[in-house]
């Protein structure tokens, strides 16, 4: 019996989430150090993307403008 069959796995065994191969312990939940770092890639280039609110968008547009100019007098 080997150590790895001794312990209880914590999380359960999943497909590589690039490739579709069962998932390694160390690089978790990927199946290599190559699936992970493809994964990272497509980070860093911006292909995933969480899209934000509409109304967290308008209040970005209202703080570019600045304050409205006061009248002078």
């Amino acid at each position: 019996m080997s150590p790895d069959e001794k312990v209880t796995p914590l999380r359960p065994k999943r497909p590589c989430p690039e490739c579709g191969k069962p998932s390694a312990r160390e690089h978790y939940p990927f199946c290599s150090a190559r699936c992970k770092d493809i994964d990272l890639n497509r980070w860093l280039k911006g292909a995933y993307v969480i899209p934000g609110r509409d109304d967290e968008e308008q209040e970005d547009e209202g703080s570019k403008q600045g304050p409205a100019p006061k009248d002078e007098e």
